[in-house]
């Protein structure tokens, strides 16, 4: 081969050296770049992760945190309660005994009256009675009526049975030995009965 032939040769192969590096360096900063993207959304994913997951930590802390406040509200609602119950239940009879202090206080001056008058006395608890019964009746407390009624065990006790009164006084009080009371619609003691047969 000749020189020129020969420096062609080199020249040639020269060339595709240079080609290789080239393309070597390209494929090598392709894959760089392939890199820096796949790192940059690596990145990026981490960082939307961690964002969620603190988003998510977040939200979690907030029930966490409304949980214990509602469950604290609700203990200290149940306390209050029970203390309001059971102040009820020591002077729930407040109201009644004020009411009845001043029947008391007739009764003590009825009793220091040295009057030997039996009507003057016996007119005297007779109004101390009444102001009894409209006191009663003021808090709530009334008499089971029972004079010609029909009987009714939700409201009568029936302590005898009275035979050969008549078909129209069947199943009807006949007499009442002790009167009974209601608190409202509750009954407090039945009233006992003697029912005709």
């Amino acid at each position: 081969m000749s020189k020129k032939n020969k420096k062609i040769e080199i020249e040639d192969e020269e060339r595709k050296l240079q080609e290789e590096t080239t393309m070597e360096e390209e494929n090598t900063s392709s894959d760089n770049e392939a890199s820096l993207e796949t790192d940059a959304e690596a990145e990026t994913n981490e960082e939307v992760d961690k964002a969620e997951q603190k988003g998510e930590n977040d939200e979690a802390e907030e029930w966490k945190d409304k949980y214990i406040r509602l469950y604290a509200e609700f203990e200290n609602y149940k306390k209050r309660t029970l203390k309001e119950k059971t102040e009820l239940i020591l002077n729930g009879g407040e109201k009644t005994i004020t009411a009845i202090l001043p029947i008391l206080d007739d009764f003590e001056r009825a009793i220091a009256d040295k009057t030997e008058d039996a009507t003057a006395i016996k007119e005297g608890f007779d109004l101390i009675f009444k102001k009894f019964l409209k006191t009663l009746e003021g808090i709530g407390v009334s008499k089971i009526e029972t004079s010609d009624k029909d009987f009714n065990v939700d409201y009568h006790e029936a302590i005898a049975m009275v035979p050969g009164m008549g078909d129209d006084k069947k199943g009807k009080i006949i007499d009442c030995v002790q009167t009974g009371y209601m608190l409202n619609d509750k009954v407090l003691r039945h009233a006992k009965v003697a029912v005709g047969q």
